[in-house]
């Protein structure tokens, strides 16, 4: 699907949203580093209006040896994965302070059709079947950070008509301490690895990196997304008995509003998760993919990992 955004850049006065106290603008018309607009640009729209990600992508089995073989092949393509982040930039009233507010649902889709979403998946290691549990973070917020005309963003490389930049991020979190629940996860530990490769035309840099303005829209911007990380919870696959991991390889665009995301992807949110119809507009807690199972599934703590694997699988 082909988005047609406006790159219309109105005077900073005219569209600052001086009434709203919480309206990003007026501190982002003070950023003089065009890598910064650029970066912030990603984070949300700086005319305070909820923008999308689209994700749209696959998931492979990475098997060191090919050791699960005939049941589970290395690089055999597990799912799709079809969604979107939608998010905003929030301001802290009074203050120089944003806040990226953002929430995430993401599908598993059936390898061979990406709009068919997956209720269920049978665990070819064990047999059993279990319903399937999609990305559903409800937060995913980034700051509070200070935004002054010295504001620097990453470093940023043109290659052939395009600007790009990266993110790498290391994972590691301790869920055994923090949650009390291991997820069959080695050591309780979660370590993943999560990279991210932005690009943005040159002319859509051009006009929307002019010192003193707040670009309308959200900015056109691709990006690449890869993550290894241990087997999903709704797996039921212990990483500490059963040797692997997953592989996510995906790409995202951005969208100017919820109401450019696709119709059929739109039918599941709004049936199943409208909740995800809008960036949340305040700071919060936020969540990954392993919070919001141990708070949605196991009802933070209620229920074990392996009691929700023992009463879910059939």
């Amino acid at each position: 699907m082909v988005i047609s955004m406006g790159i219309a850049i109105p005077d900073a006065a005219a569209s600052s949203g001086s009434a709203d106290p919480t309206h990003p603008g007026p501190v982002y018309a003070t950023v003089t580093d065009k890598n910064a607009m650029l970066s912030l640009q990603t984070f949300g729209r700086p005319d305070g209006k909820d923008m999308v990600f689209r994700i749209s992508g696959s998931v492979y089995a990475n098997i060191p040896g090919n050791a699960l073989e005939p049941a589970l092949r290395h690089g055999q393509k597990l799912f799709g994965i079809e969604g979107y982040n939608i998010r905003r930039l929030y301001r802290v009233p009074g203050t120089n302070q944003l806040y990226q507010l953002s929430r995430e649902i993401v599908f598993y889709t059936d390898p061979a059709d990406p709009t068919k979403v997956l209720r269920e998946w049978k665990n070819p290691v064990n047999g059993r079947t279990y319903p399937v549990v999609p990305i559903n973070n409800d937060a995913v917020n980034f700051g509070p950070f200070p935004i002054t005309p010295s504001y620097a963003g990453p470093p940023m490389r043109k290659l052939h008509d395009e600007t790009v930049w990266t993110s790498d991020i290391p994972v590691r979190t301790d869920f055994g301490t923090t949650l009390g629940e291991t997820f069959g996860l080695i050591g309780g530990v979660y370590t993943a690895q999560e990279m991210f490769d932005f690009s943005v035309d040159q002319r859509e840099v051009d006009a929307r990196t002019v010192p003193g303005r707040i670009p309308a829209g959200a900015m056109k911007t691709k990006i690449s997304w890869a993550r290894t990380a241990p087997w999903a919870p709704f797996m039921c696959l212990a990483e500490s008995e059963v040797r692997g991991q997953l592989t996510y390889h995906a790409r995202s665009w951005s969208l100017n509003a919820y109401t450019d995301v696709e119709p059929w992807l739109r039918a599941e949110v709004e049936a199943r998760h409208p909740l995800y119809t809008s960036a949340p507009h305040e700071p919060g807690p936020s969540e990954n993919s392993w919070t919001s199972f141990y708070n949605k599934q196991l009802k933070k703590g209620a229920m074990t990992w392996a009691a929700w694997c023992d009463t879910q699988g059939r």
